[in-house]
C-alpha cells in the first residue's frame, strides 16, 4: 500500500492545526491529476489494487488490512444485528405495545421498510465505498453550498449513533445476563442476583473492557469469529425452537393468538401509537444496517460486496427473527408476568421447558450471541470515529485519527468509543429506563446519519447512484421514499415513553442523550469547524473516473 497519493504525504499526517483547508485543497488538485492514471494502474492490478486506487482518489490512504471477503461482510453484517439475540434483549417494549401482533407483525414491517433503507444505501455505497460512510457520500451528493454542514450533522449522527448503539449493547447484555442468572430462584419470583444499580454497571464494564480487548487484539481473527457466529446462532435457535415447542409446559395458544393478539392498555397510549412505540424492538435489531460501510476499507471489493451484504442480511435476519418469534409466542406465558419482568426472554424460555437448569442450557447460545455482537459494534464504531476523526471533525481528532500499525486497528478511537460508553453507563444509577435513553439515540441518530444521503441523492435526481454498479433504477426511487418516511417517523417516535403516565423513573431519556451530542458538535462546529472542516479529502471527478475503472478491473476487462 502506497503511503502517497501522487508522492505527496497522505492524509490524516498533517501536523499544521489548519490542516485540513490546506491539504483538502492540495488533495483536490491531485486528484484531477491522478484520474487520467488510475485506469491503466487498476486495470493492471485489479482486485485489492483497484480498491485501493479508488480510495487513494477518494483522498485517503489506505491504512487497514482488507482481509474480509463478501460471505464474511455478510456475516460481520449478520452478527452487528444479532438476530435473536438483539430481539431477545428488547422483548419488553412491543409485550408492553401489544402483545403478540406487535412483536410478529412489528418484525415484519420494520424489516420491510429496513430493507428498503438496506437497498438505498447500498446503491449510494456502490459509488463511494470508505470508511467515512454516510458522512463521505452525504458531503459528495449534496450540492457544494450545503455539503459542509449536512456533512457535519450526518457525521456526528453516525459517530454518535455507532457509539450508543454499542453502549446499548452492551448494557443490553448485561441486563440479559442478570435475567438469565435470575432463572434460578431463592425463593418464589426472586432471583438469586438482585441486580443493583452497582452491580449492574460493574458487570457492564466488564463486558465492555472484554468486547474491547478482543476486537483490538484478535483484529486478524475477527472474520473468523463471525463466521462462527452464524452457525452458533442458527444451531441456537434449532435447540431453542424445538425444546419451547415439544416440551411447552405451559400449553400451547393457537394461531389466533398468536398473529392477532393485540391489547394496547398496558401502554396507555392510543392503540396506533402503542403498536408503533413497540416497533423499537424490531428498529433496535435492524439499526446496524449500515454500520457495516465503515468496514469498506477492510474488504477486497466494497463498492460490489458492501451492498449485496447489507440487503443480504436483511432478507436473513427477517428469516432468523421469525424463526425465533413465533416459536415463543406460541408458549408466551401471562402477559402481566412478563410486563413486570425487565427481562422477559428468559422467563419465557423458563416457563416453556419447565426448569431453571433446561432454560440457562438454552440461554447460554444467546448469551455467547450478544458477546459476538458487543465485539462487532465495537469494531464498527471504532471505524466510524477514526474516520471521522481522520477529516478533523472531532475534538481531538489528532490523537483519535491514529492507526496502530502492530494490531491494525485505530485503538486510540476504539479507546475513545469505550470511555464515552462507560462514562454513559453511569446514567443507570440515576434511572432504571438508562437502557431505553441508550437504545432510543442509537437508533434515532442512526436513522437519521442513514437519512442525510438518502435525501440528498433523490433530491438531487439520483444522478450519482446510476453510476454505482448496484443500481436499482425505478426500484431505487420507491425505497428511498419509504426510507425517508421510515425516518420522519422514528425520530419524534423512539423519544417516547414506553408507557404513560410518565415518571421520572420510566421516562425516555433518549432526546437528552441526543440533544447533549447535539449541543457538543453544534459547539465545536461554531468553534473549530466552521472554519477549518472543508469535508473529506477529495475531487468528484476523480472518484468517479476511479470507480469506472476499477469496475473495468473487476470484470477483467
Amino acid at each position: 500500500m502506497a503511503d502517497s497519493v501522487a508522492g505527496n504525504p497522505v492524509y490524516g499526517t498533517q501536523s499544521d492545526a489548519h490542516f485540513a483547508e490546506n491539504d483538502n485543497t492540495h488533495r483536490r488538485s491531485i486528484g484531477k491529476g491522478r484520474k487520467v492514471s488510475l485506469s491503466k494502474e487498476m486495470g493492471e492490478d485489479g482486485g485489492r489494487h483497484s480498491a485501493d486506487d479508488l480510495l487513494a482518489a477518494m483522498g485517503y490512504k489506505s491504512e487497514l488490512v482488507r482481509s474480509r471477503s463478501t460471505l464474511q461482510v455478510a456475516f460481520m453484517s449478520f452478527v452487528l444485528a444479532s438476530i435473536p439475540y438483539g430481539l431477545a434483549t428488547t422483548m419488553y417494549y412491543p409485550l408492553v405495545g401489544g402483545g403478540p401482533a406487535n412483536i410478529i407483525w412489528g418484525w415484519v414491517t420494520v424489516s420491510l421498510i429496513i430493507l428498503c433503507v438496506a437497498a438505498s444505501l447500498g446503491e449510494i455505497t456502490s459509488v463511494y465505498p470508505t470508511s467515512g460512510g454516510v458522512y463521505y457520500q452525504t458531503f459528495m451528493i449534496t450540492p457544494p453550498s450545503y455539503r459542509k454542514i449536512a456533512s457535519w450533522i450526518c457525521g456526528w449522527s453516525f459517530v454518535v449513533g455507532n457509539i450508543t448503539i454499542t453502549l446499548a449493547v452492551q448494557f443490553g447484555t448485561t441486563l440479559f445476563l442478570i435475567g438469565c442468572i435470575n432463572v434460578f430462584e431463592s425463593e418464589p419470583g426472586v432471583g438469586i442476583l438482585a441486580g443493583e444499580p452497582y452491580q449492574v454497571w460493574l458487570i457492564f464494564v466488564g463486558i465492555t473492557l472484554l468486547c474491547n480487548a478482543v476486537s483490538a487484539l484478535a483484529n486478524r481473527w475477527l472474520p473468523w469469529l463471525d463466521t462462527f457466529a452464524i452457525f452458533w446462532t442458527f444451531a441456537g435457535l434449532i435447540c431453542i425452537v424445538i425444546c419451547v415447542l415439544v416440551l411447552a409446559k405451559q400449553g400451547r395458544h393457537d394461531g389466533a393468538y398468536v398473529f392477532g393478539e393485540f391489547d394496547p392498555s398496558n401502554s396507555g397510549w392510543p392503540a396506533g401509537w402503542s403498536f408503533c412505540v413497540g416497533l423499537l424492538q424490531a428498529a433496535y435489531a435492524t439499526s446496524s444496517t449500515g454500520m457495516i460501510i465503515s468496514m469498506c476499507e477492510e474488504v477486497d471489493q466494497p463498492a460490489t460486496q458492501v451492498p449485496k451484504a447489507m440487503v443480504g442480511t436483511i432478507v436473513l435476519n427477517t428469516f432468523a427473527g421469525l424463526v425465533f418469534l413465533i416459536p415463543l409466542m406460541f408458549v408466551l406465558p401471562d402477559l402481566e408476568i412478563l410486563i413486570n419482568s425487565a427481562q422477559p426472554t428468559p422467563v419465557i424460555i423458563k416457563s416453556a421447558v419447565g426448569s431453571s437448569g433446561g432454560a440457562i442450557g438454552l440461554l447460554i447460545p444467546l448469551l455467547v450471541l450478544a458477546l459476538f455482537c458487543g465485539i462487532g459494534c465495537t469494531t464498527a464504531a471504532s471505524r466510524a470515529t477514526w474516520a471521522f476523526s481522520r477529516d478533523g471533525a472531532i475534538p481531538g481528532y489528532k490523537w483519535w485519527k491514529v492507526v496502530n500499525e502492530k494490531l491494525d486497528v485505530p485503538l486510540n478511537a476504539m479507546m475513545l468509543s469505550m470511555v464515552i460508553q462507560i462514562l454513559l453507563g453511569l446514567l443507570y444509577f440515576g434511572s432504571a429506563a438508562a437502557f431505553n435513553a441508550f437504545s432510543g439515540v442509537g437508533v434515532i441518530c442512526l436513522t437519521l446519519s442513514y437519512a442525510c444521503p438518502i435525501a440528498s441523492s433523490l433530491f438531487t435526481g439520483r444522478k450519482q447512484v446510476a453510476e454505482g454498479s448496484f443500481h436499482l433504477g425505478v426500484l431505487g426511487l420507491f425505497c428511498n421514499v419509504v426510507a425517508l418516511g421510515w425516518s420522519l417517523l422514528a425520530i419524534p417516535l423512539f423519544c417516547m415513553p414506553t408507557t404513560i403516565p410518565v415518571t421520572a423513573d420510566l421516562m425516555n431519556y433518549a432526546s437528552v442523550v441526543f440533544f447533549a451530542f447535539f449541543i457538543i458538535a453544534t459547539a465545536w462546529y461554531f468553534v473549530w469547524g466552521k472554519k477549518n472542516y472543508q469535508g473529506p479529502p477529495t475531487h468528484e471527478d476523480a472518484v468517479l473516473e476511479a470507480r469506472r475503472a476499477s469496475i473495468v478491473s473487476h470484470h477483467g476487462k
